[in-house]
């Protein structure tokens, strides 16, 4: 069978969008939808850990193996109501994968209803979900069931690039009778620390249209100093960008800090880092300053443990908040 869909356009050109899609969305350049799908629920998260299952659940809640890694997540959940079922929808990605060369880090698929813990079971596609960004709007029906509920679908994949590994995560259910809905999570994996990962103005206003905040990557300082480095140039083209798009918004400029060193010194490092933000903004920008308010909270609203190198470095950062 021919795959309907396509993986890095090297199948077909992707579908094209359908009119009942949510505002903002869009596939991803490197795979198309299932035809007729339709794009129910869109997030893209500027930069953010990610584990991939690649292992059964092997107690409560739990499974050993899993793959970590971390970069740029786009999410798209689709649905199709036109009598297609979750085989057809899990075969032709399945086989689109493979066409295109990518490598099946894991995947599974049972065609009836069912609460196997096997990998692409619906106990494990449950599991596979919680180390991740929680599923907001419709994409949380993944797995919630229905009763006429049916099969589930797991496939994660990985092809390396020049830039850096990309990984898909799909997971597929039959939700009703007429229903399919599937996820695709495209990970673009870059280290944060390498300055590779900078902020994008059209996914910082998707952060914010979410969330109200977006964390502004490609911000550097040295070392315990407030004075933004010059290879912070494209992080700011790319927040005054976005900040000239919406004339409107005014923002708090927050900084952030791991939990080295007193919390009063902490408080003071990361106020100002986030004034040297908003000075840079106003002087070399010439956004409006009045629009720019810049605080500092120190170690106060950590994103991951301050216990290792990996969570203190995703921990010292900047971020924007919609006022």
């Amino acid at each position: 069978m021919a795959a309907s869909v396509a993986v890095l356009l090297l199948v077909s050109l992707p579908a094209p969008a359908a009119a009942a899609d949510v505002e903002g969305s869009a596939d991803h350049p490197a795979i198309s939808r299932y035809p007729d799908s339709e794009i129910t629920h869109y997030r893209v998260f500027n930069h953010t850990p990610y584990k991939i299952a690649v292992g059964p659940v092997t107690g409560y809640r739990h499974i050993d193996d899993w793959v970590e890694t971390e970069g740029r997540l786009t999410r798209v959940f689709y649905t199709i109501e036109n009598g297609k079922t979750v085989s057809d929808v899990y075969a032709n990605y399945d086989r689109a994968l493979k066409d295109a060369g990518f490598e099946i880090l894991a995947q599974g698929f049972f065609a009836q209803h069912n609460v196997k813990k096997d990998v692409g079971g619906r106990s494990f596609i449950g599991v596979a979900q919680l180390p991740n960004p929680a599923l907001e709007g419709s994409a949380a029906i993944l797995n919630a069931g229905t009763s006429t509920s049916g099969g589930a679908g797991y496939i994660a994949a990985k092809k390396d690039r020049n830039t850096g590994p990309l990984y898909l995560v799909m997971m597929f259910e039959q939700h009703s009778a007429k229903t399919v809905g599937y996820l695709i999570d495209v990970i673009e994996a870059q280290a944060a620390e390498t300055g590779l990962v900078t902020v994008d103005a059209a996914a910082m206003g998707k952060d914010i249209d979410a969330r109200g905040r977006t964390v502004l990557r490609g911000l550097y300082f040295d070392t315990d100093q407030a004075t933004i480095k010059a290879e912070s140039k494209p992080a700011l083209d790319e927040i005054a960008k976005l900040l000239r798009a919406r004339a409107e918004m005014q923002v708090y400029i927050v900084g952030h800090t791991d939990a080295d060193g007193s919390l009063s010194h902490n408080m003071q490092l990361s106020a100002a880092r986030a004034k040297a933000v908003t000075d840079a903004l106003a002087g070399d920008y010439a956004i409006d300053a009045a629009r720019l308010d810049p605080h500092g909270v120190g170690p106060l609203s950590p994103l991951d443990s301050n216990a290792g190198d990996a969570g203190k470095a995703e921990n010292r950062r900047v971020e924007m908040v919609e006022r």
